[in-house]
């Protein structure tokens, strides 16, 4: 599933030049078929015995019912240290080995994290886009770039998120009353498009289905399935 897009051994200069480079690269059209599963992933950083481990979730849905069909986590330890603007180095190596654990691969995979709603424009969601060369987009719970208008208090309200005079994702109302996420493009799909994803797969809940059950596996909030196996193997539920 994975294009061998880059060596991970890169200074922090090199990432950077490397995010400036592949950003030209993500489509910001929609280029895909039918969509019949829909991946979430997300990460969180326990210790374990004082090393910092990445705990990387990834649960299959279907789409557009949002049916759980598996879920898998991994433990590893971290690679990277925490650089601001560098994330997806620390988290993309985990996530990418969660979901190749899954016995089905996803039609689009949702992030928490940001796409191009970025400083050079590659978010997480645009770097996992490429390497898996799938639709993806980030659906973030605060802001990490830009400027918005707070949209309108009803459900699909939206506005534009707007960094240097150009405007890289959505302020977007996914339930009335609350705060709104960011969504923004991660590959092979326009900023209209993943704001109705992003809609649909909400639920009348503030997070998308996929990225809230991909957050409380990797946060260990809530834990996995009833009859879930060990941490590393994949749960099939459907």
């Amino acid at each position: 599933m994975i294009n061998p897009l880059h060596s991970w051994d890169l200074t922090d200069a090199e990432k950077r030049a490397l995010q400036v480079r592949l950003a030209a690269e993500v489509v910001q059209e929609d280029r895909f078929g039918p969509l019949h599963l829909v991946a979430g992933v997300d990460v969180g950083f326990p210790r374990r015995d004082g090393v910092e481990m990445a705990r990387a979730a990834a649960v299959l849905l279907t789409f557009p019912e949002l049916a759980l069909v598996a879920e898998t986590v991994i433990e590893e330890p971290v690679r990277f240290p925490y650089v601001p603007g560098l994330l997806s180095f620390r988290e993309a190596p985990a996530i990418l080995s969660a979901l190749d654990r899954l016995q089905q691969a996803p039609d689009l995979v949702m992030v928490d994290g940001q796409g191009r709603a970025h400083p050079r424009r590659f978010g997480i969601a645009c770097h996992l886009g490429l390497l898996l060369d799938r639709p993806a987009l980030g659906c973030a719970k605060s802001l990490l770039v830009g400027r918005y208008t707070e949209p309108g208090p009803s459900v699909g309200d939206w506005s534009p998120l707007i960094d240097r005079g150009e405007t890289v994702g959505a302020a977007l109302r996914t339930r009335a009353g609350v705060k709104p996420v960011f969504v923004s493009i991660g590959h092979r799909m326009s900023l209209e498009t993943a704001v109705q994803l992003t809609l649909t797969c909400a639920r009348g809940l503030r997070l998308p289905e996929p990225t809230r059950l991909a957050d409380r596996l990797a946060s260990q909030r809530g834990g996995a399935s009833p009859g879930a196996p060990g941490p590393t193997q994949p749960s099939l539920l459907l």
